[in-house]
């Protein structure tokens, strides 16, 4: 016993502890504040990040950013916990009602934080108008459907429209000023540009309560700046990268993350159905849920739950109203 206390506190004295990022191997005063910019702002998140990744948020060397995460390493705990420490965690999600019953009860209660839920299909088949109408909800209480909080909307398309986030609060008795304002709206540029908009969100996301990020549509930029196979395995990298922040967002700041996807007709698949995302596995992957949407008769749209690590498949019908989505 007394040989395994003596090795325990040599054990200790070999670990390192530090109070502040600044207290780290290879960062110093200014790196620190360029890393908590970035969204790295405890030790677990660096302990966890790549060295290029590192490298590139706090304007480092890689061999610095590799003593940084040594030294996060060495502070804390990375490893195996038990389920049930994981489950109690899972207590803290939250779910955006859809404004459909339906809806809601397809996608097990709403639209979860700590997730990424995506939604394909073709043009005029409900994408944008989800997103809507999420954008409306998510600043309910609670006990609405809703979490109290604020909206952040990358706009790839030119499709935002808040006349028809206006019309959809004020079907929801909501004040439509408030409403506005509370959703932060930036037009991506090309695919780099939208990239920098999720890196640099940190910051935003922590100041102003935001509970849900949309992305809307997550590929069409990527599809505009990589052309040809040639570019493909570049294209597929930095889309990776980019669904990967939008992962750690959701699980560090416990939000909904909500993404539109674009489609292409496979010709590859002569029986069937050849509506497919873009995207291909990087995608799939990363999606937890994912809901190909399809236009039916007038207002009608159906929603087909395609993947779900915890729901079976299934479908709905739902409406798209002037008031916004309906049974």
């Amino acid at each position: 016993m007394a040989e395994k206390n003596e090795k325990t506190e040599k054990d200790d004295k070999k670990k390192k502890y530090y109070r502040e990022l600044e207290d780290l191997p290879g960062i110093g005063d200014a790196s620190a504040e360029k890393l908590r910019k970035a969204g790295y702002s405890d030790f677990k998140t660096i302990a966890a990040a790549s060295p290029h990744e590192l490298a590139e948020a706090a304007e480092i060397g890689v061999e610095n950013a590799k003593k940084a995460i040594a030294g996060a390493k060495e502070t804390v705990e990375i490893g195996f916990e038990t389920a049930d420490i994981i489950l109690e965690r899972r207590k803290s999600i939250g779910k955006i009602k859809t404004s459909s019953e339906a809806l809601d009860e397809l996608l097990g209660g709403g639209v979860e934080t700590q997730a990424i839920t995506e939604a394909y299909g073709k043009f005029s088949s409900g994408k944008t108008q989800l997103g809507f109408q999420l954008a409306v909800n998510v600043q309910k209480p609670l006990e609405q459907g809703g979490l109290g909080g604020k909206v952040l909307f990358i706009d790839s398309e030119a499709t935002f429209r808040p006349e028809r986030i206006a019309q959809m609060a004020m079907a929801a008795g909501l004040n439509t000023e408030e409403v506005l304002k509370n959703i932060f709206v930036a037009r991506a540029e090309d695919s780099a540009h939208q990239m920098i908009l999720v890196e640099k969100a940190a910051e935003t996301i922590q100041q102003n309560n935001i509970r849900l990020i949309i992305v809307d549509s997550l590929t069409s930029h990527f599809r505009a700046d990589f052309l040809g196979r040639g570019s493909l395995s570049d294209r597929q990298q930095k889309l990776n990268k980019h669904v990967h922040d939008l992962q750690k967002l959701s699980e560090k700041y416990n939000l909904a993350v909500y993404i539109a996807n674009q489609v292409m007709d496979n010709p590859g698949i002569m029986f069937g159905d050849p509506t497919t995302p873009i995207g291909g596995h990087v995608l799939a992957h990363v999606s937890t849920y994912r809901i190909y949407l399809r236009k039916s008769k007038e207002e009608k749209r159906i929603a087909r739950l395609v993947d779900s690590p915890n729901l079976p498949e299934g479908e709905c019908v739902f409406k798209v109203t002037k008031d916004g989505l309906a049974d």
